[in-house]
């Protein structure tokens, strides 16, 4: 009897909890819901848009990929030591060989970061030179040698319609004139194209800046409240989402339903399944997208990342350049009290792209040169991570022990297409992949030829990662093929879009 007496009140308190919920549950559904539904109508329309932009109807250029032409031994007449003492330039930072007009040209980088040309058999300096090859490639890329140009701008900052995503700075931005509004990004420190805009894509990005990354909130905020409050919108949809899910599946038996073979049994039978599934598809949508909004809390600095110590033109004065037979690109690596020539090339018997450093002082290649290089490169960025500096170059030698300093490296290779965790999104390529062992699996990739970090990836980072990407892009359908794959991810947000702009149209005739 007394054990009966003990037992009693805890059913009678499952009981009631049970009966509480099974009371308010579709009364929190809709709160939240309505709540969530402005937010979830701005987030699913751009975010529909997306692939229309991006691909199925994106305008085209004649040129996406700028062929740089190659330098031939027979165009280099001086050599870049007595070019720089001709023009009085005693200290620089590197230079390349570029091809354009007809002529030969030493692109030099000087100490404050700009861009000299050099005629190689004259030692001549063109004037303006560096808006004259961004011109150029520009006029390339959109396949209109006489096309007007209304202005060249050198950016050296990313901007509302040149986004970080696009990672490479600075670029020229050139203007032309004609039907489309056309602005083309190139980089000339490396003859990359980095991206165009048309009218209607400058649209667009306004658009999905505006309402799906909440841009407009950067007018009155700072990163930290605007990632803040969209977090605060998610947790509300996602809330919303679970209640559905338990509402229209879990719990569905609970509420009254219509009879069968009526009308509005019918609609109801309807309205569960569209429940079920719009409130899958929220949920995956306002989860991965505040795990990922989150992590942008931590400010990306890749771009501080950079080694590019200043050489004085004394050190390679007299050297002499490699052969130039197959090489796509050259420059110099200052690397403690050596400096090298670092060329690239493709192996014509693999295929490979392949950089070699050869010494300035004897000629002699150094064996394994671009891995040892990287490494040298990923101690000296964990380094300066670890000590928080704003430059790697400030760093003594002694100073670039780190977290990684007496990690082994269970992998080294070269990457040279976008792959895995190394996506489009970086942008870079070639890259060096260093794969540490220590207890996050650090993983390092280093574009050696401008002794850049592209992307550091830890743990936290591939987690997030496989997230957004099965979560938000449904990337586990990349095996239907890109359109498919785009389609299936495109109704779920015009779905969960339907119902929201329905919701807030039943919301609004109530009122």
């Amino acid at each position: 009897m007394i054990e009966e007496i003990a037992i009693q009140p805890r059913e009678s308190f499952k009981a009631k909890a049970e009966k509480t919920i099974r009371r308010n549950i579709y009364r929190w559904h809709r709160i939240l819901g309505l709540l969530a539904l402005v937010p979830t109508i701005f987030w699913t329309a751009s975010g529909v848009m997306h692939p229309f932009m991006s691909h199925w109807f994106k305008t085209t250029i004649a040129h996406e990929f700028y062929k740089a032409e190659p330098v031939a031994p027979a165009d280099v007449t001086l050599q870049l030591g007595p070019v720089l003492t001709q023009n009085k330039i005693t200290e620089f930072k590197n230079f390349r060989l570029i091809k354009f007009q007809g002529n030969a040209w030493y692109q030099v980088k000087g100490v404050d970061d700009k861009l000299r040309y050099f005629n190689t058999a004259s030692g001549a300096e063109l004037p303006d030179g560096d808006r004259k090859y961004a011109e150029h490639m520009a006029r390339y890329m959109l396949g209109e040698p006489k096309s007007k140009i209304i202005s060249s701008t050198l950016l050296t900052e990313f901007t509302d319609q040149y986004k970080y995503v696009n990672r490479f700075l600075p670029v020229w931005k050139i203007s032309f004139d004609d039907d489309r509004k056309m602005d083309i990004y190139v980089e000339t420190g490396q003859s990359r194209f980095a991206t165009f805009n048309d009218s209607g894509r400058k649209a667009f990005i306004w658009i999905f800046g505006t309402f799906h990354n909440w841009g407009f909130m950067d007018m009155i905020t700072n990163n930290t409240i605007r990632i803040a409050v969209m977090v605060t919108f998610l947790s509300l949809i996602i809330l919303s989402a679970v209640a559905g899910v338990v509402v229209y599946g879990l719990m569905w038996k609970k509420f009254k339903t219509g009879r069968s073979g009526n009308q509005r049994g019918i609609l109801r039978k309807y309205h569960r399944s569209i429940g079920i599934w719009c409130s899958l598809f929220t949920f995956t949508f306002a989860f991965s997208g505040a795990y990922h909004a989150v992590q942008k809390l931590d400010p990306d600095q890749r771009q501080k990342y950079v080694y590019d110590p200043v050489i004085k033109t004394e050190e390679i004065a007299q050297a002499s350049i490699v052969d130039l037979k197959g090489v796509t690109n050259i420059g110099l690596i200052k690397w403690g009290e050596n400096i090298f020539w670092q060329t690239v090339r493709k192996d014509w018997e693999t295929d490979k792209t392949v950089v070699d450093y050869t010494d300035i002082r004897d000629g002699k290649k150094l064996e394994g040169g671009n891995i040892r290089f990287a490494k040298y490169l990923a101690r000296k960025f964990a380094a300066q991570e670890e000590r928080n500096a704003e430059s790697c170059c400030d760093l003594m030698e002694a100073q670039i022990s780190s977290p990684i300093s007496d990690a082994e490296v269970e992998k080294a290779s070269m990457v040279t297409s976008f792959a895995g965790e190394y996506g489009f999104v970086n942008k870079r390529l070639p890259v060096v992949k260093l794969a540490y062992d220590t207890p996050d699996h650090t993983t390092y990739y280093i574009e050696t030829t401008t002794s850049r970090l592209s992307t550091k990836v830890e743990d936290r980072n591939r987690r997030e990662g496989f997230s957004f990407a099965f979560l938000h892009k449904y990337s586990g359908l990349d095996f239907l093929g890109k359109n498919a794959r785009d389609g299936v991810m495109t109704a779920a947000a015009a779905s969960v879009l339907i119902v929201s702009v329905l919701g807030l149209l039943v919301f609004l005739k109530i009122k």
